[in-house]
């Protein structure tokens, strides 16, 4: 069913509607309907196409995918802990919140820059609930979204039908590495996390904040 989609999306939606029918795909992938790396793949494809124009079908990607992540922030923002509970189950829950908690922007940077099999949904709903502000998280997603686009246009221009190939076996191997994989997410936020606040410590108290 879900190959049937894919198929048809690229085969005859994108054909008709161009530019926009790549931001409607990503709208809906990014919203309450999910369709598995369709995005990467339509990037890679244009990419392959017509280098020269692959940053429209980057930029509407990107900016279909913030659109379509809007209302699940929304849905977060007028929702309580107890719909990550009931969407996404405690254990997720309790995760999304000490991630955001600790790292804020990071929590919802990494996996918006990783491809499937990386939960995605759960952060940007998570992002509501935990009232991240509005500006960071269009920001965030904004960046994050359009450096994961942007990379894989460079492979598809570059590499051609070896980029849709390395993109399947990405995929594949990160269904079997999930745990490892955000193990390895985990580490980094650590990573990153510690490096400003020892740069912060480093620097030490802003003296000047309380010269006469």
């Amino acid at each position: 069913m879900l190959q049937n989609i894919t198929a048809w999306i690229q085969n005859a939606l994108i054909p008709t509607l161009g530019p926009f029918g790549l931001f409607l795909v990503a709208f809906v992938d990014s919203s309450f309907f999910s369709i598995p790396e369709i995005n990467d793949i339509l990037v890679i494809t244009a990419a392959m196409n017509n280098p020269k124009t692959a940053w429209i079908s980057v930029a509407m990607a990107t900016l279909g995918s913030v659109a379509g992540c809007l209302p699940l922030y929304w849905v977060g923002l007028r929702g309580e802990e107890a719909l990550l509970v009931k969407r996404f189950g405690e254990e997720k829950a309790k995760r999304a919140r000490a991630m955001f908690e600790r790292f804020e922007v990071l929590a919802l940077a990494v996996p918006a820059m990783s491809p499937p099999p990386m939960p995605f949904k759960i952060f940007v709903v998570a992002a509501g609930v935990f009232e991240l502000s509005l500006r960071k998280f269009v920001i965030t997603i904004l960046v994050a979204r359009g450096l994961r686009y942007g990379i894989w246009a460079v492979i598809g221009a570059l590499y051609g039908e070896e980029a849709r190939r390395f993109l399947s076996s990405v995929d594949a191997w990160g269904a079997r590495h999930l745990p490892s994989l955000l193990a390895g997410c985990a580490v980094l936020l650590v990573g990153v996390a510690g490096y400003f606040i020892w740069r912060r410590r480093r620097a030490g108290p802003d003296l000047t904040a309380n010269a006469p």
